[in-house]
């Protein structure tokens, strides 16, 4: 991976060292990988446990694309990819700001909240 990410994005990998996002499943958290990312000098971002106010489901994005695809039936799946595109075009730029400045403030809440759950 980090040969990979040398040859493809060597900004990620010239900085004081890397920093790495990844979730905390067994793998990425077992001492093996630790201690393999400590020699590599990667630097790993704390991952928030799983939180229902965070999830991928309840963001602007899907909610939007849930109400615009309700009670369509699609044949084929090119028809399933153009009603997808028919949404894409018919928002607006500021529709997909509002999505991740949404996505930005909810993970800051639930940071404020130190995990613990809020409305």
């Amino acid at each position: 991976m980090h040969q990979k990410l040398r040859r493809m994005c060597p900004a990620l990998v010239n900085r004081k060292g890397p920093i790495l996002l990844h979730d905390n499943a067994r793998p990425h958290v077992a001492q093996p990988t630790l201690q393999r990312l400590n020699k590599l000098r990667y630097k790993t971002l704390p991952h928030p446990p799983y939180s229902p106010d965070l999830s991928p489901t309840g963001y602007h994005f899907f909610k939007h694309l849930d109400n615009f695809l309700r009670e369509k039936c699609f044949k084929t799946q090119d028809n399933a990819k153009n009603a997808f595109a028919d949404f894409i075009a018919s928002r607006s730029p500021n529709f997909y700001a509002n999505d991740i400045n949404q996505i930005v403030s909810r993970w800051q809440e639930c940071v404020n909240c130190n995990g613990s759950y809020f409305d």
